[in-house]
């Protein structure tokens, strides 16, 4: 029998993926807890609907991801933290910070939690390679230069 699920069941499947299930499995455990429908005409219109309305929005996201990416991309970011006249900086450099640069210099928002640097905190003047993971697949490289501020 043809099933239309409407939750996520291990071992069968995901939420609006239609899947053949067995008549007594369908009637005994699915139906009466609600986990699936009976996959008529009208149902599988509306899954395939909701299912390409879903693989819309996914292209959506991905498209408006590849464009940040593209802004990014082998763009130098600077950062100014006080520090010392040796170089070494008080503090360190977060991603926060990062972030706030790296928004200013595109236009658009940016993630601080989906910054990755090649070193994890950034505590001399220099210039540090770093990457931003926009949605998955979509991956942006960049350059902090980070200078020092008299204080």
């Amino acid at each position: 029998m043809k099933v239309i699920l409407k939750q996520d069941i291990k071992g069968i499947g995901k939420k609006d993926e239609i899947h053949e299930v067995s008549d007594g499995y369908a009637r005994n455990y699915l139906f009466p807890r609600k986990l699936a429908a009976v996959a008529d005409a009208s149902a599988l219109n509306i899954a395939r609907s909701k299912e390409a309305a879903a693989d819309f929005h996914e292209a959506e996201n991905v498209a408006a991801a590849q464009a940040l990416a593209a802004k990014i991309n082998s763009r130098i970011v600077t950062v100014k933290a006080k520090g010392g006249a040796s170089g070494r900086l008080f503090g360190k450099v977060t991603s926060k910070e990062i972030a706030a640069a790296l928004s200013e210099a595109t236009g658009e928002t940016v993630d601080k939690k989906k910054i990755e640097l090649e070193i994890k905190d950034i505590r001399d003047a220099g210039v540090f390679n770093g990457k931003v993971r926009l949605y998955p697949g979509v991956v942006a490289s960049f350059k902090v230069n980070v200078e020092v501020e008299q204080a």
